[in-house]
């Protein structure tokens, strides 16, 4: 039975053996994936389980401005220290500097480089987050990275219509720690929305409110539930008697990114 090198790249990626290995074993195995496989754990060759199968919770992010278009990459690992070191840094810098240059789909041709670097890192490695923004030419993209340990763990990208580049990144770092899950009201789906009303229609009655009273209480629970998750509701970071739609004044965001390890 033959064998191709995808075969080889399959065989590495379910094991995590080295390529000439993983030949090897399918070379003596005549092509036969599970016989490699068994080949390769009986000489102690084979990772004890799937790097796949294990949690990638740690990781770094990068992110880059060019004039109008921007770029952040998060690149995702098992641990800090691997996620700290040159090699795994290089290559989230590597695949930034890409997309920036040729778009979202461009991380693509990175995915044998990632691949290699499982093996030779020994960890789960994927790619989390990609995201690339191209600007209005008369908007300002403003951007923040939180970087701990020497990497990136916390980057946001936003666009900002009618202000100056200190409000974009004033909106930035307040996106960063206040952590919106969307823009504005209009983009929080029907459905979420209306179960949260139930929620909290049962909840104040449970708690005995009377009933003339209810929808005004609902709807002032509704304004606390939309203040939670939409960026121009949000009490703004840096002075909270003020709502981030306040602080923009004239200006508005047409769009942000936030990647956030862990």
């Amino acid at each position: 039975m033959s064998f191709t090198a995808k075969d080889v790249q399959a065989l590495r990626r379910a094991t995590g053996a080295g390529m000439m290995d993983s030949k090897n074993a399918l070379t003596e195995a005549d092509g036969d994936m599970e016989a490699a496989k068994q080949l390769l754990r009986e000489r102690g060759l084979a990772a004890s389980a799937k790097r796949s199968d294990r949690e990638s919770s740690q990781g770094a992010i990068a992110l880059r401005v060019d004039g109008n278009v921007a770029a952040m990459v998060e690149l995702k690992c098992e641990t800090d220290f691997v996620a700290s070191s040159d090699q795994f840094r290089e290559s989230v810098d590597g695949l930034v500097s890409l997309v920036l240059a040729k778009g979202e789909d461009a991380v693509a041709e990175r995915a044998q480089d990632i691949d290699d670097l499982k093996i030779t890192l020994k960890e789960n490695i994927s790619l989390g987050r990609v995201v690339r923004i191209e600007a209005d030419p008369a908007n300002t993209i403003g951007n923040y990275l939180h970087v701990q340990g020497g990497r990136g763990v916390n980057g946001v990208l936003v666009e900002i219509a009618a202000g100056s580049p200190e409000l974009a990144h004033d909106v930035a770092v307040h996106v960063a720690f206040a952590r919106p899950k969307f823009l504005s009201r209009d983009e929080v789906p029907a459905d979420v929305v209306e179960q949260e009303r139930t929620t909290l229609d049962t909840i104040s009655r449970n708690e005995g409110k009377p009933e003339a009273a209810l929808p005004k209480i609902i709807e002032g629970r509704m304004n606390g539930f939309f203040k939670d998750i939409v960026l121009v509701d949000q009490p703004y970071a840096k002075d909270d008697k003020q709502s981030v739609q306040q602080f923009l004044g004239g200006a508005s965001v047409v769009r942000f990114a936030q990647a956030e390890i862990g």
